[in-house]
Formats: C-alpha cells, structure tokens, sequence
C-alpha cells in the first residue's frame, strides 16, 4: 500500500491496519450494513442472488460465527497516510552511513524460514 502513495507522488507514506470486530443480530442487518458500505455482490459479471441461496448462506453464516447474542463480523480498515512532496522534508541517509549496526543493539530479529544464503547478496567487507 506504500508503494501505491509513492506511485501517486506522495511522500513519506505511512500504513497502519486495524482489525475492528463487530456483533450484528442476523446476517440480514450484516448485510444490510455491507450494502450501505458498498461492499456486495462486488463481481465482474454480477447476477441477482436468489432467496434461498441468502436463506442457505445466512444459515451457514450463523453456524460458523453465531454467538449468543448474534454473529460477528471482522474489518480490515487500512490508514494510508501521505504528504505532497516538499524540499524541507527529510532524506533517507546513504547506504551504508550508519553509525550503528542493529547487531550491536541486540535485536533479534527474524529470520525468513525456507530461505538460502545463495539468494542473499553478498556481505562487503
């Protein structure tokens, strides 16, 4: 999503997601809600979805997140932050210009499984 503000000429971009989870008495009301957002039936070749298919989904739907009280639903809503280019605005330093190495700071951070040495490019002395 970064890479889409900085394809769109903002600077400095800034992402953060929040999953928001929310209780919903029926199904009906979830997607009567989904409606309102814009978020149904988002297909290419969209085609009027019979009443027993919703009658079946809303059942199935119930059986996998039902509650007592209802059934929940989960959002991801995604924060994309950018700014409009500017000369005052701070510069990446060089590669290579930093005066302390995330070794010595005692991080440990992970390692991505499944991945080889001979992808990794070569360390410079």
């Amino acid at each position: 999503a970064g890479r889409l503000l900085q394809a769109a000429g903002f600077a400095l971009p800034t992402v953060d997601t929040e999953v928001i989870r929310i209780g919903y008495p029926d199904s009906w009301t979830l997607w009567h809600h989904l409606r309102a957002m814009g978020e149904s039936n988002a297909t290419i070749n969209r085609t009027p979805t019979s009443l027993s298919t919703l009658t079946a989904a809303a059942s199935i739907y119930q059986q996998v997140y039902g509650e007592e009280d209802g059934l929940a639903a989960s959002f991801q809503v995604i924060y994309m932050i950018g700014w409009a280019p500017h000369p005052s605005q701070q510069r990446p330093l060089q590669r290579g210009t930093g005066e302390v190495s995330l070794k010595d700071l005692g991080l440990d951070f992970p390692t991505n499984e499944g991945s080889s040495d001979a992808n990794r490019p070569a360390k410079s002395s």
